[in-house]
């Protein structure tokens, strides 16, 4: 075996081990692509199912966000108007007439049973923040969808709560803060108003989910076709040299008789 055929050997193998890694990697993503179905699948459903009563205070301990999350549920309870937390939020594609800079207004709902579950009442515009204390008085309905606390990203900046400024839906520390006692460990994302131009503005919650997990699969499926062409081109002509001398040797050997 000629040394070019050792490294074309070598080369081989190397590609081999490529080509496992981004078909894995293809594979994964179909992976993926199915959960994601699933997952904006049982959204979609929960969303859009009539609302059904809250969990009793005695289960909340034992919720996960993977079985409650954007599940649609009614309330009832008395708002505390005096305890609140606005949190900050940019609405770039605002479902009602408002939008742009503002904030997501989180009210205590307190409920006749003991406890308390945090609300958010909708969105006002940061020009309308006084908007933000307006609601009705005595025992109210509330129907929207149950949420889990909001993930931090590397971007958003820090809650201080000693000056009432939130960036993030965190329901434990909103709670500490406002001192709510015994609180769901979740909270609620309010319906819109029947009212278009009612402030809080409700029903602003995103329910699209970014899915492209098959365009990922198919990236590294063509990679790796790419890889397997690249590697059959270049062993084709490597073989081809190795032997095109060997055939010229053979054919002036034939001349010299």
């Amino acid at each position: 075996m000629s040394a070019r055929v050792r490294s074309l050997a070598v080369l081989a193998a190397a590609t081999l081990i490529g080509l496992a890694v981004l078909i894995g990697l293809g594979v994964w993503q179909l992976k993926r692509l199915a959960w994601k179905e699933a997952l904006i699948a049982a959204v979609e459903t929960r969303a859009l199912a009539p609302p059904v009563e809250i969990p009793a205070p005695d289960q909340w301990a034992r919720l996960n966000p993977r079985d409650y999350e954007y599940r649609h549920v009614r309330v009832s309870g008395v708002y505390d108007y005096a305890h609140e937390a606005l949190v900050f939020r940019a609405l770039s594609e605002p479902r009602g007439r408002y939008g742009g800079p503002g904030y997501l207004v989180m009210t205590p709902l307190r409920l006749a049973g003991g406890g308390s579950v945090l609300v958010n009442r909708g969105f006002v515009p940061e020009e309308r923040k006084d908007s933000a204390k307006a609601g009705s008085a005595g025992s109210t309905e509330v129907t929207g969808l149950m949420r889990a606390s909001e993930d931090r990203t590397w971007f958003t900046p820090s809650d201080d709560p000693a000056r009432g400024q939130w960036f993030t839906r965190d329901v434990e520390q909103i709670a500490a803060a406002l001192n709510l006692g015994p609180h769901a460990p979740f909270s609620i994302d309010a319906d819109a108003s029947p009212d278009a131009e009612a402030l809080p503005e409700g029903g602003e919650t995103i329910l699209e989910f970014p899915n492209n997990h098959l365009s990922y699969a198919m990236t590294w499926f063509g990679m790796a076709l790419a890889l397997a062409g690249v590697f059959t081109v270049y062993a084709f002509a490597q073989l081809r040299s190795e032997t095109a001398p060997k055939l010229a040797a053979a054919g002036d050997g034939d001349g010299g008789r």
